[in-house]
């Protein structure tokens, strides 16, 4: 299968997911209510929610009303923090989007939250799709909106919902309307084939970028764009390329013999920053995308590497050997006011800021096992939320709330290894395995589908 080929049928699927969405709020929402889950703290019991099938008239209206309630229901459900009420003991489900609920009804079911909605197909073959969530102690309506789009885009419309909920209820942002980039992988331990794919965050649209002819590594995404940026080696040279999934356009941003670690766009997405070893030892370079100046940041005897911005662009984290063993340093973005934030024992590497600023996730090697940890941005307050046999590649989702990173599990005597991606909540009690259809690392999380 041809490069062109799949290019072609990604932009075409690409373009079908993105058909635009027409947002407006249902009129005469009642105040708000107080209804609220604090994730700050972590969450003991999950908030009781019954979430209905959407309502239409047509047989084909009623199943996209189902199906948006399933997915509705998957997204909340694998946060952690939301418990949906099994349908079967629903007393009230086939009312009007015009009519009140009979809170009565859904109180005795000990639900604390009530999501409705309906589906038309309009004139014009548009999707009409209609939600309310209600507070069911208050009596109160949270949230009302209207959505209008094509009917192949139902899946997305349902993943929007359920960031509608999740915001209305925790006061954070969503992020249930983003995607994954991975690195898939097939074949045996000598000869694996790595493809770049991608996928809805909850793993469904799934699709490969490019079709396992080179050898692709450390994938990331732009944080205000729809671009990619990742590595693939040809003739044993590693090249950077950066892919627009609007429209499946791949450029070459250079090649880079003594690449030691992948770049990674800055939050404005104009420059990318790597660690190269131009004369034998590592150091932090940055590149301009649109001018193609490299400008070098460090310059120590040691090993500096796998750098990352801080979401306002102002510092750089990045591990280094520097004090005799692998820990995180941060920096000016100038490469200057290098100061040590790791002090614990093993060592630490990939860092990873997370988009509210707040923390920084990092993989750590101690004892001979791997761990994926966070800290606060000036090293204080460490805490280990994952372990295993080898973990790696932590990437936040963008309200910085959730960390997906992938496991490698030995399944044999004789070297046989599996990797699968993992998503986490920062209270370190929701690790869910995100299905893939073959082995996968290095996952990306996208910012939020614009």
């Amino acid at each position: 299968m041809s490069k062109q080929f799949i290019l072609k049928k990604l932009i075409c699927l690409w373009l079908a997911a993105v058909a635009a969405i027409a947002v407006s709020g249902i009129a005469n929402v009642p105040a708000k209510a107080e209804l609220r889950v604090d994730i700050t703290r972590g969450v003991s019991e999950p908030l009781p929610i019954a979430i209905t099938d959407l309502l239409g008239q047509s047989e084909q209206e009623r199943q996209l009303g189902r199906n948006i309630a399933g997915v509705v229901k998957s997204d909340l459900e694998r946060s952690g923090l939301f418990k949906a009420i099994d349908r079967k003991a629903f007393i009230e489900v086939e009312r009007t989007m015009d009519t009140v609920p009979r809170f009565q009804n859904w109180r005795v079911l000990d639900a604390q939250a009530l999501s409705q909605g309906g589906v038309q197909i309009v004139s014009g073959n548009k999707l009409k799709v209609q939600f309310r969530l209600w507070d069911v102690f208050a009596e109160q309506q949270m949230v009302g909106q209207v959505y209008s789009t094509v009917p192949s885009n139902w899946r997305r419309i349902a993943h929007i919902i359920a960031d509608a909920i999740y915001k209305r209820v925790t006061g954070e942002e969503g992020y249930f309307d983003t995607r994954i980039v991975y690195i898939a992988e097939t074949g045996r331990e000598d000869r694996r084939i790595k493809r770049l794919a991608i996928m809805d965050q909850d793993g469904e649209n799934h699709s490969f970028l490019t079709d396992g002819s080179a050898l692709v590594l450390t994938p990331r995404f732009s944080p205000n764009r729809q671009e990619i940026t990742y590595m693939s080696y040809h003739g044993n040279v590693p090249r950077v390329y950066i892919f627009n999934i609007d429209t499946g356009r791949q450029e070459m941003l250079g090649d880079f013999p003594g690449m030691t670690f992948a770049p990674r766009f800055s939050p404005d997405g104009n420059t990318v920053i790597m660690s190269m070893a131009k004369d034998g030892n590592s150091e932090i370079y940055t590149m301009d995308t649109r001018t193609r100046q490299v400008k070098r940041l460090t310059r120590h005897s040691s090993i500096d590497t796998s750098p990352y911005y801080s979401p306002d662009a102002k510092k750089i984290v990045f591990n280094s050997d520097r004090s005799g063993r692998q820990q995180l340093y941060v920096m000016d973005a100038d490469g200057k006011n290098v100061k040590r934030i790791s002090f614990g024992k093993g060592r630490y590497a990939t860092p990873v800021w997370s988009p509210r600023g707040d923390l920084i996730a990092f993989t750590k090697i101690r004892g001979g096992k791997f761990f994926i940890g966070v800290m606060e941005a000036n090293g204080k307050r460490e805490r280990l939320l994952a372990e295993g046999f080898l973990v790696e590649s932590p990437t936040w989702s963008p309200n910085g709330r959730v960390l997906m990173f992938f496991r490698e599990k030995p399944i044999s005597k004789k070297g046989g290894k599996i990797s699968k991606l993992y998503s986490i909540d920062l209270t370190g009690h929701n690790e869910r395995e995100v299905l893939t259809p073959m082995d996968a690392s290095d996952p990306a999380w996208s910012p939020l589908i614009p």
